[in-house]
């Protein structure tokens, strides 16, 4: 199979890079994914390993030109204006939004990647960090190479959390629970018709556990609480249907189930629910163990509907966790792929597994 066969998703990463290139600059954004003037970062490189090796996109202001450097040999193979990979990253932008196929190929721009050396589309799956650039920071005068994720909204909207049987969370179900209402629950249609059936009965449901004891400690790593209010907001989904994040958070506020002191209106769930999310997007995965230490050691940047690329650098993280808090939702993932949804029984008592996807909005 070519290279050169990819998504939507893929192909925005290419984008990012000539865009960037061409730019020189790489711009923040407010929560609301609304450009920031005055807040930006100067792009002097980008970092790619290539099949042939490991290359250096240099960005030259003075003479508004890009060299292609081999590293180990620091050898410049090619120079071209900045004009050319706007040109590139224009075209590219126009093929992306109007093709519709799952994965196509765009050969002008497989031409032109073959022209500088690129030999590949996507980054290592197993590496949150799809583009790696080495930027400057006028403010603190700081230069570093610097991982970022690229999330594109030019295609349809994309994970923040992969669903598996990793991300199921056991609950005990309470109170006249038996096996005939077992069997009702387990034949009945949409997961509201199966949880109206036990509010009938007058059941509850009680966090027991996640199926997977890393993700459980990797919750607790974060927050000692936060498996449990991930539990109360996972329930509200599929309990009642709230599936954005933030209205989630705001029930969950109402409800208090953890019994803090908000007398002071502290954010105890608002506050831990950002720290997850952000986790999640710099390198937290589910079956993993997580140490804190992120892949993603720039943040996130954002391929805007309109082409405009912007990032949330961890600078800003205050941006960066609200933009994830405002921006994402729950989503029910395969019952029978990740084995969930259904009843059942263990040590004469009734259990059910529900799962744990987080998707972006747009």
């Amino acid at each position: 199979m070519s290279e050169f066969v990819g998504n939507k998703g893929e192909w925005s990463e290419i984008y990012v890079f000539l865009r960037l290139l061409e730019a020189g600059k790489l711009y923040a954004a407010d929560k609301s994914l609304n450009k920031i003037d005055s807040v930006f970062y100067d792009v002097l490189k980008i970092i790619r390993q290539e099949n042939s090796g490991l290359l250096e996109f240099v960005y030259h202001k003075e003479s508004n030109t890009i060299s292609v450097v081999k590293t180990d040999e620091n050898k410049i193979l090619l120079s071209l204006d900045s004009s050319r990979f706007k040109q590139e990253a224009d075209n590219l932008y126009n093929h992306i939004t109007q093709n519709n196929r799952p994965s196509f190929e765009i050969p002008d721009t497989a031409l032109f990647l073959n022209e500088i050396f690129v030999d590949k589309l996507k980054a290592k799956s197993t590496d949150k960090s799809d583009i790696r650039i080495k930027i400057h920071d006028s403010n603190t005068g700081i230069e570093a190479i610097q991982g970022f994720s690229i999330k594109s909204r030019l295609g349809k909207p994309s994970t923040l959390l992969n669903a598996g049987t990793s991300t199921n969370f056991i609950y005990e179900i309470k109170n006249n629970i038996n096996d005939t209402l077992s069997a009702q629950f387990n034949t009945a249609g949409s997961f509201k018709e199966r949880f109206n059936l036990l509010k009938t009965h007058n059941c509850s449901c009680e966090f027991s556990k996640t199926e997977n004891i890393i993700f459980q400690n990797n919750l607790t790593l974060i927050d000692g609480d936060l498996p449990k209010i991930l539990a109360t907001a996972l329930l509200l989904y599929y309990q009642d249907g709230i599936n954005y994040i933030s209205d989630a958070v705001k029930t969950i506020t109402e409800l208090n189930p953890l019994h803090y002191n908000i007398s002071n209106q502290h954010p105890f769930y608002l506050y831990k629910m950002k720290k997850f999310l952000c986790d999640c997007a710099l390198g937290l995965l589910p079956s993993k163990v997580w140490t804190g230490i992120a892949d993603a050691t720039g943040g996130y940047i954002i391929v805007r509907e309109d082409g405009e690329v912007l990032c949330y650098h961890l600078f800003n993280r205050n941006e960066f966790e609200n933009y994830l808090i405002e921006n994402t939702r729950f989503e029910t993932a395969s019952t029978t792929r990740h084995n969930f949804g259904y009843i059942f029984k263990q040590n004469n008592k009734f259990y059910i597994s529900l799962n744990l996807q987080i998707r972006f909005i747009k």
